[in-house]
């Protein structure tokens, strides 16, 4: 297996930059080929009336009638999706409108404080502006701050931004709640495959699990129509909680032939299945790949926690559903050497985790 390289192949130009002083075009690197490009896409069509499903979890600890409904319609959001809203998760509204807002302000600072927090692809963690380490590939249309919340020995408050203020506390709250809202996710992902409650999270390495927080910022771009601020990719982990944009729709989801712009909930969270649990389930559960769109008028801001195994635990098909009819479809890898991929090659489909299958 390749090592992490120390450094960029070249140096970083942020986008934000770009966008401030581009006018009616953007650079060469930014532009997709036709066959990537948002609204001309080879054999895809969008569709503007879709949406995920919206699963509300109010009743889900106290009403048996209601819990049954929801395990359902999360089963079915699962099979037809990998992707779905959750209402009522119990995260306070305003701590995630601070969150928002917090990360928001980061990106407004001064560029001489910002780059005090330049990231390399070693361990993407800080302010970045590319994924992957290819010469001269094809870039998004993004900004991002990377960061570790679990587990605790990779969680370095040097590595959190000092300003704004709120910025190191808020984001301590917002990973607490959002650490239990995906463990009560991974009961019903569980239970949903006729397992026991805790069988995916003790995969995960049970309380010892990984997190980490990847917050978007896609500037105003004036040729939306030929870049992505983030490329087609399933994400390599296990469950992503997503708090998207308020005002700005842009994360779209691909179902067949079709692109879906989802249309956000207010105050949901957008929870997909990654690569993990598509390993774990034998595939009976599928990651799901999606993109992000830019706007030409307004930026976007969203929040990604990542909710991962343990990063030295081999991941493969839980027993229980390897059957002589169904053999396991993946061979044991750890996370860490997964996701190595990603960040040697950028988002590129679903490529890496179909590689991952046994031969037949």
């Amino acid at each position: 297996m390749l090592n992490n390289p120390q450094d960029w192949p070249e140096p970083i130009v942020r986008v934000q930059s770009l966008s401030d002083r581009c006018v009616d075009s953007i650079p060469d690197r930014y532009i997709k080929p036709p066959s990537d490009r948002p609204s001309t896409g080879t054999g895809f069509t969008l569709d503007d009336d879709a949406n995920i499903p919206i699963i509300d979890l109010g009743g889900i600890e106290h009403d048996p009638v209601a819990r049954a409904s929801t395990l359902n319609q999360i089963l079915e959001a699962c099979n037809e999706w990998g992707f779905f809203q959750i209402v009522n998760h119990g995260v306070d509204p305003d701590l995630m409108d601070k969150a928002r807002e917090t990360w928001r302000q980061f990106f407004h600072l001064p560029m001489e404080l910002k780059q005090q927090y330049a990231n390399s692809p070693k361990t993407y963690e800080g302010y970045g502006s590319r994924l992957g380490i290819e010469k001269g590939a094809i870039l998004d249309w993004s900004d991002y701050y990377y960061l570790h919340y679990l587990p605790l020995s990779l969680k370095d408050y040097n590595k959190w931004p000092a300003q704004p203020p709120s910025c190191r506390e808020g984001f301590d709250e917002y990973g607490r709640e959002l650490v239990k809202l995906c463990g009560r996710l991974m009961k019903i992902l569980s239970v949903n495959l006729g397992l026991e409650e805790y069988t995916l999270q003790n995969a995960f390495g049970e309380e010892d699990i990984g997190a980490c927080l990847r917050v978007n910022f896609y500037p105003k771009c004036p040729r939306p129509e030929l870049t992505l601020g983030l490329s087609s990719h399933s994400d390599p982990g296990g469950m992503t909680l997503l708090l998207p944009d308020d005002q700005v729709p842009g994360l779209q989801v691909r179902k067949s032939n079709n692109w879906i712009t989802v249309k956000p909930a207010n105050h949901a969270f957008i929870v997909n299945i990654g690569d993990q649990i598509q390993v774990l389930s034998n595939a009976l559960y599928k990651s799901v790949e999606h993109r992000v769109i830019v706007n030409s008028d307004k930026e976007r801001v969203s929040l990604a926690f990542f909710y991962n195994p343990k990063s030295t635990i081999p991941i493969e098909p839980v027993k229980e559903l390897v059957t002589p009819e169904r053999p396991p479809l993946y061979p044991p890898m750890t996370f860490d050497e997964y996701r190595l991929f990603i960040r040697l090659k950028g988002p590129q489909g679903k490529s890496q985790v179909e590689s991952l299958k046994s031969p037949r």
